[in-house]
């Protein structure tokens, strides 16, 4: 990942900090004007270090974007439509624009501004923080395998927050198997055609552009596969079916057919080669990703569990001294804390190592993912069995437990779960002197 100086940005109080009196409305613009101030001036304040600048600039960025989305977040996942306005925001604060480095006009950001934006965002929407990371995760993907013309074309529109990118990935057939494919790209002339069906594109139907999986031109085998990028205008695009999950309905995942052409020099990556692409990259940054995602919806939870509790009505309803009621919040945060402590790790681990695909450093990418999907969901059941019917099942509670329970419940099979348990099997098989990453 790149670790390009961002634009320093100053805010007054600490961020996602402001007065409990103050209107919401009122406090989003003033982190947009101070934000905006700040950025044209290039302040620096005394005694912050640039990354500390850094992350105060990209926090405040992140709360105008939450705010936004919560003013949707209820009706988003009422009608599982897509969260356009939150995505207007995150292009308006080029946080779409977070890892293309400066030089192309991007933030330049790094991976950890990722986790802590998706962790930001996930406190109000898991579907929004998801859209977040999987974007990221596509940028990444250009980043540091997009060869020229298409790298530098790509990222001064991704820089500018022009361009949302969906991740084409799944396939009928392939059993959900992220290094084969069944359709094929064909060659004609210096064009590709494309023609892929996918039964899941998160946000397919709002993205600017797509990085897409299919069988290499001339593959031998269904594990030759290429990854290629095509803008929208370059496709036709053909949505079918209703989406109407349990959870996660704000991420309008509808099934796409995509048909067009595009020049060949669209290849991200060596043809044939995308194996390096979802080792080095789609692999890594989607655990660490949904784990910010889960983790921020977990914490968001607990957070609106305890302001209930610590609030004059929530003192007349609760037993704040239950010891059944502090055990139960002791244990969702100690999961919580778990994950956290967890996901850094993972995250120092993936900034560092030069091979991630020794067993070890692959067990604990693994780990992460299987550990993040199902302590967050746990932790938040706790909470319903905290505070009970009234604020832990009913749609209309603020604690908004049962919509982060049903987005939850969706980590688990988000490539499930028991198919990285297999693959941890084997993995723990080849590493008998058990080392740690």
């Amino acid at each position: 990942m790149s670790s390009f100086v961002s634009t320093p940005v100053l805010l007054d109080r600490t961020s996602g900090e402001r007065d409990a009196n103050q209107p919401q409305e009122t406090a989003k613009r003033e982190v947009e004007q101070n934000a905006n101030t700040t950025v044209n001036r290039g302040e620096a304040g005394p005694g912050m270090s640039a990354p500390a600048l850094e992350r105060v600039g990209f926090d405040a960025l992140a709360d105008q974007v939450a705010a936004v989305a919560e003013e949707h977040v209820a009706e988003a996942d009422r009608d599982a439509v897509f969260p356009v306005a939150a995505l207007d925001e995150l292009r308006r604060t080029r946080l779409l624009g977070l890892l293309v480095p400066v030089e192309h006009g991007g933030l330049g950001g790094d991976l950890a501004d990722v986790l802590r934006i998706g962790i930001r965002l996930g406190r109000v929407d898991m579907s929004l923080a998801m859209i977040f990371t999987m974007h990221c995760q596509q940028v990444a993907a250009v980043v540091r395998h997009a060869a020229e013309p298409l790298r530098s074309e790509l990222l001064a529109r991704l820089g500018s927050g022009a361009e949302y990118l969906a991740s084409v990935t799944t396939e009928v057939g392939t059993g959900g198997h992220l290094l084969s494919a069944g359709s094929a790209l064909r060659a004609d002339g210096e064009q590709l055609a494309v023609d892929r069906f996918a039964p899941i594109v998160t946000g397919g139907a709002h993205a600017d552009g797509f990085l897409i999986t299919m069988r290499a031109v001339e593959a031998d085998a269904p594990n030759q596969v290429s990854l290629v990028y095509a803008r929208r205008d370059q496709l036709t695009t053909d949505g079918s079916g209703d989406w109407q999950p349990m959870g996660m309905r704000a991420s309008h995942s509808i099934a796409l057919q995509l048909t067009g052409t595009v020049p060949a020099h669209q290849i991200v990556g060596a043809p044939g080669g995308f194996a390096d692409i979802a080792g080095s990259v789609f692999g890594p940054l989607a655990h660490l990703g949904w784990s910010a995602a889960w983790l921020g919806t977990a914490a968001g939870a607990l957070s609106r569990v305890l302001q209930l509790l610590r609030s004059p009505a929530g003192r007349k309803r609760f037993d704040v001294k239950s010891e059944l009621l502090l055990t139960r919040l002791s244990t969702a945060r100690q999961r919580l804390d778990t994950v956290h402590a967890l996901l850094w790790r993972t995250e120092e681990m993936v900034r560092t190592t030069s091979d991630l695909s020794l067993p070890r450093n692959q067990l604990l990418l693994n780990a992460l993912k299987i550990t993040a999907a199902e302590q967050c969901h746990a932790a938040v059941n706790d909470l319903v069995d905290a505070v009970g019917l009234r604020h832990g099942y009913l749609k209309d509670s603020p604690t908004r437990l049962e919509q982060a329970l049903r987005d939850l419940r969706s980590a688990a099979l988000n490539y499930s779960n028991d198919r990285l348990h297999l693959a941890d099997g084997r993995l723990a098989l080849m590493d008998s002197e058990v080392r740690f990453a």
